[in-house]
């Protein structure tokens, strides 16, 4: 049995719509990328805070640390 124009075409209508139906709900190419952007904006956003307050933290210790050995000198004088 060999396959018949119409029943080609048939296939084809049938690949189609399911194509169609599955890639419905899929954002445009132009919809994801500009979504990337503000995604890639505020993870870089979010990285330069992380590195900020890590400074920070990296100097309150030493802060602290240093406090620490004073009041240790001092109660133990």
């Amino acid at each position: 049995m060999t396959l018949t124009i119409k029943d080609l075409d048939e296939i084809e209508r049938i690949v189609d719509e399911r194509i169609e139906e599955r890639t419905r709900n899929l954002p445009s190419k132009d919809d994801f990328f500009t979504r990337m952007d503000e995604v890639m904006k505020e993870l870089k956003a979010i990285r330069e805070n992380t590195i900020v307050l890590s400074h920070r933290v990296f100097n309150h210790a030493d802060r602290i640390e240093k406090i620490e050995k004073k009041i240790k000198s001092a109660l133990s004088t």
